[in-house]
């Protein structure tokens, strides 16, 4: 035992001070505090139900409660057959929010350095550098769980590739499988797939050496084992990606059923205007490096000492109407690249920057060479739109490249590897594996370079950017219509000067600390001071550069009382109100939440029409888009809307009844027979679903017309809800056809007629509809899909494989220690 703590303990300081670290930068958790993040909002909301009808842990696999009904798969789903469901969960109870996710990073990152064979200190050093990249906190500020889990994991698994490839081939392959589980598993398949692309640029670079080195079969034999660990980490999420293919073929990330012009470019994927529309800016860029260059964050006010304010009092607004005026219009237009809109740079620290250029030119090796690829290529994907023939390349021809939007997160990749090129250059000078003399040379080139870049900014802002928003001609015309002409000439001066102000003064900061940074490397190089004692220098200025920025978007201020928290989701009177009816089903319509479609905070309390989620399904997208946003009452009835909440000048929101809604299911006298979905589309402009029901052709097959009839007086209705077991009663003297106001999702949902499965089809678009003889009859939907549960059954397999695995090489690492030589132990 103490020949382990002795062997560990600089491991075990590393973590207590990341665990003091996280809580420090965290304090307002130490006061009984809560971060608000936006999106954790809304997914508290989408998953109410869910949790309401869970029982021993496992909740319903479809929910209502958003977009009139989808699978939980995306929302809040169980895997409990899943290894990496379980390790998540025990992770998260131990850590608070957000201490879990920082911490991760820091951990992740320390493993890699670990595993590159560096000493602790430095290693500490790395998982600063990667941890507190700004995007991180910017992710978690806003509430991006799953990209932020996803991303805490990128180390880890490079680590343990590098593990591999170093000699320990047995127990990297068993930690890749762990971690890339944990990865999967934390449900951000986007972030997984620019991960893959690096480590794909990485292998290509390993087998260029390998070739050179003469040693291919070494490779090949690593390769082939990380192959296998990569196959148990892909199963044990086995049933989480068998799902997830199979709904993103029903979502807006497949392909649409609406026939395009023939100009229009279709594709199995997203729109590529949508995909495209958060790309990184090309001169953007420079944040990596002078993070306010752009203005920072959207929505930040400028303040009484901005030249904007100081121009609003010499156009005599008073001082205390400047002030607010100063402050709106800093909202809107500090930040001035073209995206919609942003939470923040990506900032990766002058310090980090400079030695990753300086790594550039001093390192050599395969893993340099792939460490910049994969850094240049995630740079120039990001720019999307900016840099079109290029993206289009990997959007129109790279597999699954085109199911992803917002181009510009695959700078995650650059912000691993950055820093870890930044963490390498740093461990061969202070191994003395480069010479004094080249050292010297290339630092004062690096340092001649950028700093001289960095005083040529400052001095000459204008010579390397614009400082002028594609937004600035709305802004103009705002500001005329405020006070003429001439003050919003004057005005739009005054905000090009504070945008100049604001990238100047972030100009300075950043050369003072890539001066901190090279004088540290030097005065090591000259023997002024040890290589710990510059590690630790390092540390303190990365910590101070970074922290600083991080501060700006995820602050003190983010964080709230719980009481706070715990009112924003206590219902409204409206809300109440609506609670009161009886009746067991029916959904809600909100105006008062802005767009009622990209928002789901209704679906708290309610079973939304509305809603808030990356990948809805594509045919209700192509509702929203043709009949609800223009305010079709027959596409609202049919979805069963019996209560829409209306702003009010008076209470802040009304309850209005709507008495047409449908209800749950109705029969109707006949049928449309339409060819494709543009038909069905455009019949409901024309075809009321109360009586009629709109059938695509291809369900035919389904109906017989001959035995159809009507009965004035069959009744058909709702007798028990759960979210995957709907039950009704029907009674009726001729054969009808039922329609219902659920949606039609056949990856999944079974029909049953007095217990015997009964074929249904769909109607109207998007509802389910089944043909039924006369009589009374007992109707039940369930929702099986088999996907998940044969592929929870296959997770189970991989996840004892995983397990058997760790202790198979535990038990070989054992038995090898203790038969090995005295000089062998110390070798290894």
């Amino acid at each position: 035992m103490n020949q382990w703590f002795k062997k560990n303990w600089p491991n075990i300081v590393a973590l207590v001070l990341f665990i003091a670290i996280c809580f420090i930068y965290f304090s307002p958790l130490l006061q009984g505090k809560k971060l608000m993040q936006s999106d954790v909002m809304q997914a508290t909301a989408v998953q109410q139900e869910i949790k309401d009808y869970t029982k021993n842990g496992i909740g319903p696999l479809w929910t209502n409660s958003v977009f009139s009904g989808m699978p939980s798969y995306q929302i809040w789903a169980q895997y409990p057959s899943n290894l990496a469901s379980h390790v998540i969960s025990i992770w998260n109870k131990i850590f608070p929010n957000p201490v879990n996710f920082v911490l991760l990073y820091l951990v992740g990152g320390f493993f890699l350095f670990r595993m590159l064979r560096f000493k602790p200190w430095l290693s500490f050093l790395g998982a600063i550098a990667i941890a507190f990249s700004s995007y991180n906190f910017v992710l978690i500020e806003a509430g991006h769980t799953g990209k932020a889990l996803a991303i805490a994991f990128f180390a880890p698994i490079l680590g343990a590739i590098i593990m591999a490839f170093r000699g320990k081939r047995l127990w990297g392959a068993a930690l890749l499988a762990l971690f890339l589980a944990l990865e999967i598993r934390s449900n951000h398949l986007q972030m997984t797939y620019y991960l893959m692309i690096a480590i794909l640029v990485l292998v290509i670079a390993e087998l260029v050496d390998a070739i050179k080195q003469k040693k291919l079969v070494d490779f090949t034999k690593t390769c082939g084992t990380l192959a296998i660990a990569a196959i148990i980490g892909v199963g044990v999420n086995f049933g989480t990606l068998w799902v997830t293919y199979e709904y993103a073929q029903e979502t807006i990330r497949g392909k649409s059923d609406l026939v395009k012009p023939a100009a229009t470019n279709a594709s199995k994927g997203l729109d590529k205007e949508y995909a495209y529309q958060w790309s990184e800016g090309i001169m953007e860029s420079v944040t990596f490096l002078i993070p306010d260059a752009y203005g920072g964050a959207s929505g930040i006010p400028f303040t009484p000492k901005s030249n904007t304010y100081a121009e609003l009092v010499k156009n005599n607004v008073p001082a205390q109407d400047a002030a607010q005026l100063a402050a709106q219009i800093g909202g809107a237009a500090r930040y001035w690249g073209d995206k919609p809109f942003t939470s923040g740079p990506y900032y990766f620290g002058a310090a980090i920057i400079f030695l990753f250029i300086l790594g550039l030119s001093l390192v050599r090796g395969s893993l340099k060479w792939g460490i910049a690829i994969a850094a240049l290529l995630s740079i120039m994907l990001s720019w999307g739109r900016n840099f079109q023939g290029f993206s289009d390349l990997f959007f129109d021809y790279f597999p699954m490249y085109n199911k992803f939007r917002a181009v510009e997160s695959i700078l995650v990749i650059a912000g691993l590897m950055i820093p870890v090129l930044a963490v390498i250059v740093l461990n061969q000078i202070f191994e003395n594996k480069i010479t004094k003399e080249q050292i010297l040379k290339n630092l004062k080139y690096t340092l001649y370079g950028l700093g001289g870049f960095l005083l040529a900014f400052i001095a000459l802002p204008n010579l390397f950017l614009s400082f002028s928003s594609p937004n600035d001609a709305n802004l103009t015309q705002q500001l005329q219509a405020m006070g003429g002409d001439a003050m919003a000439q004057s005005l739009m001066g005054a905000i090009k000067a504070d945008r100049i102000s604001i990238a100047r003064m972030d100009g300075i900061r950043s050369l003072v600390f890539v001066l901190f940074a090279a004088g540290l490397v030097w005065a090591f190089i000259s023997q002024k001071i040890k290589a710990e004692f510059a590690a630790i220098g390092l540390i303190a200025v990365i910590m101070v550069d970074m922290w600083g920025i991080d501060k700006r978007y995820l602050k003190d201020e983010n964080f709230t009382e719980k009481r706070i928290f715990t009112q924003a989701q206590q219902p409204r009177e409206v809300d109440l109100e609506i609670k009161r009816d009886t009746d067991p089903y029916y959904r809600v319509y909100d105006m008062t939440v802005g767009n009622a479609f990209s928002n789901a905070a209704p679906s708290q309390f309610h079973k939304n029409i509305g809603g808030y989620h990356a990948a809805k399904l594509m045919r209700y997208q192509n509702l929203i888009d043709s009949q609800l946003v223009k305010g079709n009452p027959w596409a609202f009835n049919m979805l069963n809307t019996k209560y829409i909440i209306m702003p009010d000048s008076t209470k802040g929101a009304r309850v209005v009844r709507n008495d047409q809604a449908l209800g749950n299911a109705w029969f109707v006298t006949g049928v449309k027979f339409v060819a494709n979905g543009n038909e069905e589309l455009a019949a409901l402009d024309v075809v009321n679903p109360k009586t009629t029901a709109i059938i695509s052709d291809q369900f035919r097959k389904n109906i017989n017309i001959a035995k159809m009839d009507f009965d004035t007086t069959g009744t058909i209705k709702l007798k028990s809800y759960h979210p995957e077991h709907l039950v009704y009663e029907s009674n009726s003297r001729a054969s009808q056809i039922a329609v219902f106001s659920e949606i039609y999702y056949n990856k999944g949902w079974n029909a049953y007629v007095d217990g015997n499965l009964h074929p249904y089809f769909r109607a109207d678009y998007l509802l389910r509809a089944i043909q039924l003889e006369a009589g009374k009859h007992t109707i039940e939907f369930k929702f099986e899909p088999k996907s998940y549960y044969t592929g929870e059954k296959v997770s189970l397999i991989c996840s004892i494989l995983l397990v058997s695995g760790f202790a198979g090489i535990g038990f070989l690492s054992f038995r090898k220690k203790k038969n090995a030589t005295p000089t062998e132990e110390i070798n290894a």
